[in-house]
């Protein structure tokens, strides 16, 4: 009885893992297939105003904003929310030219208060509302005609429009840099892509999203949420205005250089996004099996998926257990089987994902360090479980 309802219980891990595997491996696969490049929207676009919420930001807010201003046109505005600083943030912006909102509220701390801050401030008088908001992030530039690409989009369509979002090395980097790149790339490059080209709502990733101004005036942006950007472009898509990836706009920061900061960064994102996932995916789920709407579905598939390394290392504990199971207690072999399948399929995506969008920033000989990377995010994974992150705690530059 024991044997069998181990041998079940295995069989259950197996299936559930080699799911989120197949998922990201469709996804990969789908985004390596060659595409057709949507020419530009030639014509005139409306008032725009890009808003920046900055924090400290007084080292590279005036490259950022150097920038963006390259990119305004006659009516555009850069309003900067210079949040609890404790620098000359709001100086060096409104040296660079931006309107400049300074906020101070030392109990509703973080990037989403920041937002709404300035989103009332655009909507009291005598200011007229701008047709489209650009949110950026104080320390991300934003590539060049992009601006225009996201805007005209947002505007044309209705609905948020969101960057491709990545992130480089920093100077001499290590192993554990450059796949910290690549993993980033994956999450906010290829499988928005993929997303894109199966008509599947992309998540919002926090910089470079272009919304219009019927939609981000009534968003509910005041929130301590520690990824409060996922859990906006959920939220839209629930309620019928599902995010779009624009492939042409691009919006890059810089990882932490030091390993301190790197590893705060990335228990952030992570744990907020394994929050989201837990909270959202069954949200999606019943709303789109019950409006008959299957690109929440496809979202909710898509949000399930956790990040990179963890997806391995749930493979690597699922299938580790299958052998042992299978070797020392004489259950059956197929969830090892299974799995093995798995891990193969993994292998080939990730390694096909790397040649067709990674191979200028990371060498394939690098992929071997792959290991000691996962290893290193462990303890981020643990803390999860024990001391979960749940408030906004801004990276050090």
């Amino acid at each position: 009885m024991i044997i069998e309802f181990v041998s079940i219980l295995l069989l259950v891990l197996a299936v559930g893992v080699l799911a989120l595997i197949l998922i990201f491996v469709l996804e990969c696969l789908v985004a390596c297939l060659p595409g057709r490049v949507r020419p530009p929207i030639a014509k005139e676009r409306s008032n725009v105003t890009v808003l920046i919420p900055a924090h400290d930001e007084e080292g590279q807010i005036r490259t950022v904003l150097a920038r963006i201003a390259l990119q305004l046109a006659e009516g555009d505005r850069l309003v900067v929310v210079a949040d609890n600083c404790t620098d000359r943030t709001a100086e060096v912006a409104w040296q660079a030219g931006a309107t400049v909102i300074e906020r101070s509220d030392s109990e509703r701390r973080g990037k989403g208060f920041a937002l709404d801050c300035g989103i009332r401030f655009l909507e009291a008088p005598p200011l007229s509302p701008p047709s489209v908001v650009l949110l950026m992030d104080a320390d991300c530039l934003l590539g060049e005609g992009s601006l225009d690409l996201l805007c005209r989009q947002a505007e044309r369509t209705g609905r948020p429009v969101q960057a491709r979002y990545l992130m480089k090395p920093p100077a001499d980097p290590s192993p554990r840099d450059l796949i910290s790149a690549f993993a980033f790339l994956v999450k906010n490059h290829v499988r928005p892509l993929a997303c894109r080209r199966m008509g599947i709502p992309c998540l919002l990733t926090g910089t470079g999203m272009a919304l219009p101004w019927t939609l981000i005036r009534t968003a509910p942006l005041a929130s301590g949420n520690i990824v409060e950007d996922m859990q906006l472009g959920l939220d839209l898509a629930i309620a019928g205005h599902a995010p779009i990836f624009c492939e042409g706009a691009e919006v890059t920061g810089q990882l932490p250089a030091h390993n301190a900061a790197a590893a705060s960064q990335r228990r952030r994102w992570e744990h907020g996004h394994l929050q989201t996932l837990l909270h959202n995916v069954p949200r999606l789920l019943w709303a789109g099996l019950r409006r008959g709407q299957f690109n929440l579905v496809g979202q909710a598939l898509d949000v399930c998926i956790p990040p990179l390394a963890l997806l391995m290392v749930l493979w690597v504990t699922a299938i580790s257990l299958a052998i042992f199971a299978a070797w020392m207690l004489g259950i059956s072999w197929w969830s090892a089987i299974l799995l093995a399948c798995g891990g193969g399929l993994l292998g080939i995506s990730v390694l096909a994902a790397w040649a067709k969008f990674a191979r200028h920033i990371l060498p394939l000989s690098t992929l071997l360090a792959v290991p000691f990377y996962i290893l290193w995010k462990l303890p981020l994974y643990t803390a999860f479980l024990f001391r979960r992150q749940k408030t906004w705690i801004r990276t050090a530059r």
